[in-house]
């Protein structure tokens, strides 16, 4: 693994334990040796995320779609910013430059693309670690949501091992060096036998 996408929110959230969580996360990635890819913002979670990954010499990858490069505040000091025509090309271009996938908190937008990586993976688009820095337990809202889908037919249980949580950025990159895609083909893309 060389690097890790990171969705997080354009605003900072109302704990400063958010900020707190990506700064950590920045000095995880940099104790591996692992880039981050991002969003590009300079602003939020975002921005915290650059700004300590940076000041820890990792490289920072930024993606964001040209329209948005005013409105959210593109990052100047990055390692490299990458412009692009669409949110589309931007999760395209940065699956393909990361070696898997953390959502700090966030918004719609960072649950949008953390679904999306994730239902890439279940569908095996990608072979890679998704997971969630359950900062504050952030994210028992979307594990409980994901246990009452099973539990209602509209999820299988194998689902739930895509998805990696961890409350510690040491504990979600150590899950993620031992985590190991499952076989193939995916059982869950049958129909169910009735």
């Amino acid at each position: 693994m060389k690097r890790v996408c990171v969705f997080a929110g354009s605003n900072a959230g109302a704990r400063p334990e958010y900020a707190a969580a990506a700064r950590a996360l920045a000095a995880a990635c940099a104790t591996r040796g692992l880039g981050i890819v991002y969003g590009g913002g300079s602003i939020g979670l975002m921005g915290v995320l650059a700004d300590a990954a940076l000041a820890a010499g990792v490289e920072v990858v930024g993606v964001i779609p040209r329209p948005l490069a005013t409105k959210e505040l593109a990052h100047a000091g990055l390692s490299e910013l990458r412009l692009v025509e669409s949110m589309h090309e931007r999760k395209a271009t940065m699956n393909s430059v990361a070696d898997g996938f953390i959502a700090l908190p966030g918004g719609l937008g960072t649950f949008e693309e953390a679904l999306e990586v994730l239902t890439w993976s279940q569908l095996g688009i990608h072979a890679k670690p998704v997971g969630v820095l359950n900062v504050e337990g952030y994210y028992d809202g979307l594990l409980r949501w994901l246990s009452h889908a099973v539990g209602e037919g509209f999820v299988r249980r194998e689902h739930l091992g895509l998805l990696l949580f961890a409350d510690t950025p040491a504990e979600l990159l150590d899950r993620f060096a031992a985590w190991t895609p499952p076989p193939g083909p995916r059982p869950w893309l049958r129909p169910t036998q009735a």
